[in-house]
């Protein structure tokens, strides 16, 4: 896309910023991507340091205005581009439900798998934010049985959050081997945006190592 466009995806790929480009693609607005090498510490540098001083991936810029972390990207987004009805707008009954799916990837389940990831014991179910693993996995669980997406036929931002976080735990084997995710995953890997997506962070990331 040429410089200037209305919509920047600062991108590396493989990382979480693929689910900001997943998410860019269901929109269907034109976007520009920006891509760091972060093997280059590229996304430490002062000039991207003055957009996200987090010093992480994604970062979007949308008409002059920052927004980061993923799933607030895909939220902003979804809100942004109504015509793509990725959303549930204030005064749907559905908008809370939405919004706790929306966040509920990031806030429960990403820490539940990178702790038992990392073999962390979570200390007290009272200090922990997700509670325990089990639990996380089964609310998860539950609501995909209701499918085809979480809010049945409907497909929504959050489907590109929750989708994402699953699809990388079930690479590293940090979800349970269930039908309810396998059928899930399966589903949205057929979808032509995020097909378009892989496409595209196939060809961006880094050749491996031999």
């Amino acid at each position: 896309m040429p410089v200037g466009s209305e919509l920047i995806l600062y991108h590396a790929a493989p990382s979480r910023s693929s689910v900001a480009h997943w998410m860019l693609e269901e929109v269907g607005h034109p976007y520009e991507m920006r891509i760091l090498d972060l093997k280059k510490l590229e996304n430490r540098a002062p000039e991207y340091l003055a957009v996200n001083p987090m010093g992480k991936v994604p970062a979007l810029v949308h008409g002059g205005t920052v927004i980061t972390e993923s799933a607030a990207i895909c939220c902003h987004l979804a809100d942004a581009f109504p015509e793509a009805r990725l959303n549930f707008p204030v005064g749907d009954p559905r908008r809370g439900p939405y919004l706790k799916w929306l966040f509920f990837g990031p806030s429960c389940i990403e820490p539940a798998m990178i702790d038992r990831m990392m073999q962390r014991e979570t200390g007290p179910r009272s200090a922990v934010g997700y509670g325990d693993y089990d639990t996380t996995i089964g609310v998860v669980a539950d609501a995909l049985r209701l499918g085809p997406y979480l809010f049945g036929e409907t497909f929504t931002a959050a489907d590109v959050v929750i989708g994402s976080t699953l699809r990388w735990g079930m690479l590293f084997e940090l979800i349970p081997d269930r039908e309810e995710f396998k059928s899930y995953v399966a589903r949205l890997g057929e979808r032509p945006a995020l097909k378009r997506a892989q496409a595209t962070d196939a060809e961006l990331a880094p050749p491996s190592a031999d």
